[in-house]
């Protein structure tokens, strides 16, 4: 009887803590569109609805080469497209069990430079180039402020020191990774590629577009820059747009799906999985052409294997919600915020800019 009351209650306040993700998430939609109502640009332009060019941020999977979703409509030839994204992650997580414990405290930032070139009509090739940076961070006393104002459950967070970077993990009482110094550098690079299976060239699109990109062991995998693996990864992407009638702007969905291939790396030796698979789905609506909102679920399957946490080896489940402000029909600026819907599986939360310009 005890422990089917500890299971009834445990899965109440499951379900209260992903409702009040949910919540959160919704009153972030409100404040992005208030912000953009007080900050529109003077011109209308297009608004193009691809999804964010993020993923995962937790400081032990960002290392690794899991790709964005991109768009599904690859640049024309001769065009190119230039990326600036910038990722803030903030990180709180800690958990033990049988022998195992982990503490992920603290922030993580990367900076990405991007490039994708349309080589024909069907063929696009790319690079992206990061720096990638831990350090104690700034954001500690607002979300705690955020998680009290909405009613979200702190997880720890106040009994901890504030503003400290501490990643560590043991195992049968031997430490496999302790990160405590702040650092900032080169990541691991990545190429990619792309090719368009399907373009209907229609004023409201439907395309599909295979893209594959490899990412190269450059960054530091001692300071969590990099993994000191090489990665290949795999995917297919598709979107389709739709016209709402009258003055409603239109709505595309988009979604992605494919596997990344692994090298060992050097991080947590001997537990890394060598295949993981992953994910994303979701939608925007302009209903003015200077303007998106959008949302998106990006999921991984484990990339560590043989522990009991589920911060190591659990699937993930990441929810981004935010928008697209069109500046000029080749530059445009990507807003998003991140919550880990799957707890501890992906920082808890995730700032992502994106500024696009196509020249």
């Amino acid at each position: 009887m005890n422990r089917n009351k500890a299971c009834r209650s445990l899965y109440n306040n499951a379900g209260r803590i992903t409702g009040e993700k949910y919540l959160s998430c919704l009153h972030l939609t409100v404040a992005f569109g208030l912000c953009c109502l007080l900050f529109a640009p003077g011109t209308a332009e297009s608004a193009e609805i691809t999804p964010f060019q993020t993923f995962n941020q937790s400081p032990l999977v960002q290392i690794f080469g899991l790709p964005a979703a991109e768009s599904a409509i690859l640049q024309p030839a001769g065009r190119t497209l230039a990326l600036l994204g910038a990722d803030i992650a903030n990180n709180f997580a800690h958990d033990s069990a049988q022998g195992e414990q982990i503490l992920l405290d603290g922030e993580s930032y990367r900076l990405t430079l991007g490039l994708r070139r349309g080589i024909t009509d069907k063929i696009e090739a790319g690079i992206d180039i990061p720096w990638v940076g831990h350090g104690a961070g700034v954001f500690d006393h607002f979300i705690e402020g955020w998680h009290d104002f909405f009613g979200l459950p702190q997880g720890g967070r106040k009994e901890a020191p504030r503003n400290r970077l501490l990643y560590t993990y043991s195992r049968n009482d031997r430490e496999q990774l302790h990160l405590d110094d702040s650092s900032f550098g080169l990541g691991d690079i990545r190429l990619t590629g792309g090719l368009q299976l399907y373009h209907d060239r229609q004023p409201n699109p439907r395309a599909v577009a295979l893209r594959a990109s490899i990412k190269l062991p450059t960054g530091s995998s001692s300071k969590l820059h990099g993994s000191g693996s090489t990665d290949v990864a795999l995917w297919l992407t598709a979107s389709d747009d739709y016209l709402l009638p009258g003055p409603w702007g239109h709505l595309t969905l988009f979604g992605a799906t494919g596997g990344m291939a692994m090298t060992n790396g050097d991080v947590l030796q001997g537990q890394q999985r060598n295949l993981v698979g992953f994910g994303d789905l979701g939608f925007g609506w302009s209903p003015v052409e200077w303007i998106a909102f959008k949302s998106q679920l990006s999921g991984t399957t484990p990339f560590y294997q043989g522990s009991t946490l589920k911060e190591l080896n659990a699937p993930s489940l990441l929810f981004t919600i935010g928008g697209t402000l069109a500046f000029s029909s080749s530059t445009a600026l990507d807003i998003g915020v991140s919550e880990d819907l799957a707890v501890s599986t992906a920082p808890d939360a995730a700032l992502h800019l994106g500024l696009s310009h196509r020249f």
